[in-house]
């Protein structure tokens, strides 16, 4: 371990940091020049690409614009975009919700840009605003960032480079592993409905069903609050969109009075919702009541398989959600749903088909399972490395 005896310093006291400007949009002899412009929204990766905007040298001068030198480092100072940074690949100008930082002989700013990350959290706790939370200039300037000799900086930042590089290939094989995995089953369940054989029979939903209809929330307003609070699940949109098949958890619940307005399903009763979050299909594992944006469906048992008409409505997703486009809401009726022709096989053979795709998804989520902790435990140990770098443990 090497000895930490590093001076911690203001931003603004070692570097010059600047903030953009945006040249006149009406004036169109300030846009179209030469000169690259960036907005925040472009700052995604460790260097920058080719702007999206260019502007003039006459933009430039008749505005807050600033032609910063190549290896400048730029930061995000706005909403959600507060504190993504790129290093610049090229001479170029930016808008106001970015600072600059300009290179320095005393300053590596590859190693500014992995302290400034190691902080993150802390930097953006300092974020002001009613609408959108930002950060500033003067923010930007106090960030303490350490300051040990600029070898020793150089000698960080190489170690950090090799190991993230390792670490984002093995990130990206993870995620790619993951997408693999979920492509498998998707590929198998349209395989399944798609090239369906002999003796499937085209019927309606209503057709297998011994229930069929929209869920009740008669009550206005429906925010009233004697209506929750009390021993009866009420089911929402996102909670079928967030089950894995099966609705095992929920956000709200009824009181009596709840109760007496809406209507209990019972466990077993396949849902579909049909605003905002249209097709998303999910099973109850408890009896619940939901409201006039999901269908209930009971199924014949002597007709159909609740879980077989689960997966044969996930395979249809794309075409449902199709019908369902709107100019401000997508919403689908219960009478699309009334009307459109589904093909079933056999029971037994519904049966048999639900079992395999069971188990399909089972294997799939465990994949998923093994893929997901892979990904997290690469980020923690980013942290880690970023962490013992600063400490002087590298």
């Amino acid at each position: 371990m090497r000895e930490r005896n590093w001076q911690t310093v203001r931003l603004g006291d070692v570097a010059d940091v600047q903030s953009g400007g945006t040249p006149q949009v009406t004036e169109s002899q300030y846009w179209g020049g030469d000169i690259p412009w960036y907005s925040s929204g472009e700052l995604n990766t460790t260097f920058t690409n080719e702007s999206n905007k260019y502007i003039t040298k006459s933009g430039l001068e008749n505005s807050n614009a600033k032609l910063f030198p190549k290896g400048s480092l730029l930061i995000g100072m706005y909403d959600t975009a507060a504190l993504k940074m790129s290093i610049l690949d090229r001479d170029a100008a930016f808008n106001q919700a970015i600072c600059g930082i300009k290179p320095s002989k005393h300053i590596d700013l590859l190693f500014v840009l992995q302290a400034i990350t190691l902080n993150r959290d802390y930097i953006l706790c300092q974020r002001r605003g009613v609408r959108q939370k930002n950060l500033n200039l003067t923010k930007i300037k106090d960030i303490q960032v350490p300051l040990p000799p600029l070898p020793e900086q150089q000698r960080i930042v190489a170690i950090l480079d090799e190991a993230f590089e390792g670490i984002a290939k093995a990130k990206a094989n993870a995620e790619q592993n993951l997408k693999n995995a979920r492509e498998v089953f998707e590929s198998h369940l349209q395989a399944v409905f798609s090239q369906r054989g002999e003796g499937w029979i085209g019927k309606t939903l209503r057709q297998i069903a011994v229930d069929f209809g929209r869920g009740k929330s008669k009550h206005r307003p429906r925010n009233d609050p004697r209506l929750y609070g009390g021993p009866y699940p009420f089911i929402q949109t996102g909670d079928v969109r967030n089950s894995e098949h099966m609705i095992t958890e929920f956000t709200q619940t009824y009181s009596e009075v709840g109760l007496s307005q809406s209507k209990l399903w019972p466990k077993g009763t396949l849902c579909i919702t049909i605003a905002a979050n249209i097709a998303e299909t999910g099973i109850l594992n408890f009896d619940a009541c939901f409201p006039d944006s999901v269908i209930g469906i009971i199924v014949d048992e002597n007709q159909s398989n609740n879980v077989f008409l689960e997966y044969l409505l996930q395979a249809t997703k794309t075409v449902l959600k199709a019908k369902g486009k709107g100019s401000a809401q997508d919403n689908i009726n219960l009478g699309t749903f009334e009307n459109e022709i589904f093909f079933f096989p056999k029971l037994a053979a519904q049966n048999i088909i639900a079992r395999q795709l069971d188990e399909l998804s089972a294997e799939t989520q465990r994949l998923e399972s093994i893929y997901q902790r892979k990904i997290a435990a690469l980020d923690e140990l980013k942290k880690s490395l970023l962490h013992k770098a600063f400490s002087g443990e590298l």
